[in-house]
């Protein structure tokens, strides 16, 4: 009778196991879709931190134009955040981006837009 409850504990806990590191069975029709890859985008952009300038390099090696924009956040709490206007940087264009505050820049980084 003992070993009886020993090989059902076992199988319960194989079963569980299973039912963990086992995809469910839709997954596998859904894994199996000839979905295409979706096409890489954006521009590449380098973004340079000299005093209280900020300036962002951008170029795209992509078929698809990407809206870039250069955000400037001011290391001083009276210093006004700065956002740059959007630009549009098609398929191998090249875009140059600044922004400044009036002291430091805590951070600077680039937002990438796909545009239709």
């Amino acid at each position: 009778m003992r070993g009886v409850r020993t090989f059902w504990r076992c199988v319960t806990v194989l079963g569980g196991l299973a039912a963990l590191f086992l995809p469910p069975a839709g997954a596998a029709a859904a894994l199996s879709r000839d979905d295409p890859a979706p096409r890489p985008f954006g521009a590449d952009c380098d973004v340079v931190v000299e005093g209280s300038r900020a300036t962002a390099y951008c170029r795209n090696s992509y078929l698809d134009t990407d809206r870039v924009q250069l955000h400037v956040e001011c290391a001083r709490w009276w210093d006004v955040d700065a956002d740059s206007s959007p630009v549009d940087v098609a398929a191998t264009a090249y875009a140059t981006l600044t922004e400044r505050c009036w002291k430091e820049i805590q951070a600077a980084w680039v937002s990438h837009v796909r545009v239709p």
